[in-house]
């Protein structure tokens, strides 16, 4: 239904439809493991069918909307389309993507936040294209990004903030992207602290244990 959406140009549609994905991710783990669906389905992999399923809704379906809606300029969109759809393929295949600390090593391909930011904040294309960029790299590299429920340092405050992108992401749908300038702001101040949580903290022991901080 949201790919649908997203070839008629109908975002909102689109993007609604990507949220219901959003939850269903996060509630089809523990419903599998509560119904016991590996012992059922012992043929069947669950953690395959989640990784198509995520590749669909997290990557191919935004970056789809990234080009057909040309929101950061037809050359532009393009390009980033392609380094989203090849870098993502790319991290699903990393069998380190997930940490200890339950984060992720490198940028998550979290593209259906990215990409939804972007038609809610209208930022200028040229810098909409250098962050994608710069996420593309940043998928290979050894930064901590943050998982908002399973990453147990700062949980309380990460769930937060994530609960308030969230509420400010459907009050930007609900104006189809026409809301007032404070909802844009609290996106964007919500969505890079997201970003940036795990990374930050990262840096924080890393230098701890340069200095020998807590000895």
């Amino acid at each position: 239904m949201s790919i649908i959406a997203a070839a008629n140009g109908h975002w909102v549609d689109m993007f609604a439809w990507l949220g219901l994905a959003l939850f269903v991710d996060g509630i089809d783990g523990p419903l599998a493991r509560r119904f016991n669906v590996k012992g059922v389905l012992p043929n069947w992999s669950g953690d395959t069918l989640d990784n198509i399923i995520d590749y669909s809704t997290y990557v191919l379906i935004p970056a789809f909307a990234l080009y057909q809606s040309g929101i950061i300029g037809r050359p532009l969109s393009f390009v980033a389309a392609a380094l989203i759809v090849i870098t993502s393929a790319v991290y699903y295949a990393d069998t380190r993507m997930k940490t200890k600390d339950n984060s992720f090593r490198g940028f998550p391909v979290t593209w259906n936040m990215i990409v939804f930011t972007f038609f809610a904040t209208r930022p200028n294309e040229l810098t909409a294209f250098l962050f994608v960029v710069f996420c593309s790299v940043a998928t290979f590299l050894p930064i901590k990004f943050v998982h908002p429920v399973r990453f147990t340092r700062l949980r309380s405050i990460n769930l937060a903030v994530f609960a308030l992108w969230s509420i400010f992401g459907v009050w930007a749908l609900a104006t189809s992207f026409q809301a007032p300038p404070v909802v844009r702001i609290v996106i964007m101040l919500t969505g890079l602290y997201l970003f940036v949580i795990a990374g930050l903290l990262q840096l924080l022991d890393y230098v701890r244990v340069r200095r020998g901080w807590g000895r």
